[in-house]
């Protein structure tokens, strides 16, 4: 058996206690002479009476400790919580010294790995046949933080690696810039790529503050060269959440609206297209495809819902626009209002809540 360890509290760090054995005590006598020494006015000792009697009373404790150790190795116990150590006087001038505590076995914790993990949609993008950054992974094995970039591959190039630097935004907005990465790829001839993880210095108690990300590629190989990007990538404009809506709707490349004046289309990817083209230049998609079907333009509605103080305000802004909405919409937005009016009477305004909620039922149309 190990060294007996022994504390005045409760229990140890890192330790488990697994089985209470029960009350453990010693003790001892003292003579009169002890006591006369102890008893006599400190303050006439002398400096070295007094280093004297100090190391008696020392030698005396360590004494009754080592006993106590005994006394809990024979209750086969390896430990002792809740030691307490105090002096009673007897008669005829002499005291004794009691010590006691709870037996106890423990045992080292175990130290488990503790694994964080963090996905962030990408929000900026290259209007171009580059490799686009789409979302950045961060993952935390106890201290060891590593980052992995998705990008989408338009042309489906044999990408072998990309140098970028990460500028990741925490929710004070606090920005840090993670400069000249170089990502390497086991599969890069795909519409999809992710990299191999590549170790960052972030804290990992951070990772879980994270809210934004945005990536600038530098230099990216393939089997025919080194190409590198000039062109500063475009900030999305959208909020972040709105940016998830749209990326669950039309694909994790997207980063705007479809919109059109009739001269010219912007793509979900970003890209302008000329009026006469049916399919996006960069990222393929189909103008037909993302044509909403709905006649009904939710952009006034909403403006004039932002006009409004209270969600039985907003409710009757949609109750004018109601008919013009398509069915599959209806219901939803209806329950939008009804929650929020309930959540209202007890959490207080709810305007900002019921409006984002709106916007996203129509987020891509």
């Amino acid at each position: 058996m190990g060294e007996v360890m022994i504390t005045a509290g409760n229990g140890f760090e890192g330790y488990d206690i697994t089985d209470y054995i029960g009350f453990v005590n010693v003790q001892t006598v003292v003579g009169s002479n002890f006591y006369k020494e102890f008893a006599a006015n400190i303050t006439d000792l002398s400096e070295n009476e007094n280093e004297k009697l100090t190391a008696k009373l020392e030698a005396l404790n360590e004494s009754m400790i080592e006993k106590l150790k005994k006394s809990v190795e024979r209750r086969k116990a390896n430990a002792l919580i809740g030691m307490s150590l105090n002096y009673t006087q007897f008669s005829g001038n002499n005291f004794g010294v009691i010590i006691s505590g709870t037996a106890v076995n423990i045992k080292k914790q175990e130290i488990k790995d503790k694994f964080i993990s963090k996905e962030l949609y990408v929000s900026n993008y290259y209007n171009r046949l580059v490799p686009r950054p789409v979302r950045v992974r961060l993952d935390a094995l106890n201290k060891d933080v590593t980052i992995s970039v998705e990008y989408y591959n338009y042309n489906q190039d044999d990408i072998r690696a990309i140098r970028a630097d990460v500028e990741l935004t925490n929710l004070y907005e606090e920005k840090l810039l993670i400069k000249n990465l170089d990502f390497s790829f086991e599969r890069g001839n795909v519409t999809q790529i992710e990299s191999n993880p590549v170790e960052c210095k972030l804290p990992a108690k951070d990772i879980m503050l994270l809210k934004d990300a945005k990536v600038t590629i530098s230099k990216y190989v393939t089997s025919r060269g080194v190409f590198a990007v000039n062109d500063n990538p475009i900030n999305v404009e959208m909020p972040l959440h709105r940016l998830a809506s749209l990326k669950e709707k039309r694909g994790i490349d997207a980063v705007c609206k479809y919109v059109t004046d009739g001269m010219i289309w912007t793509c979900n990817c970003g890209y302008v297209n000329e009026a006469g083209t049916d399919e996006c230049v960069v990222c393929g998609r189909k103008q037909d495809d993302m044509k909403s079907t709905s006649k009904f333009n939710p952009d006034e509605m909403i403006d004039k819902m932002r006009t409004k103080e209270y969600v039985i305000e907003i409710k009757d802004v949609l109750m004018e626009y109601i008919k013009e909405i398509d069915n599959e919409y209806r219901m939803e937005l209806l329950e939008i209002m009804e929650s929020g009016l309930q959540y209202e009477k007890t959490r207080g305004n709810m305007k900002e809540t019921v409006i984002e909620k709106v916007e996203k039922v129509f987020e891509g149309h």
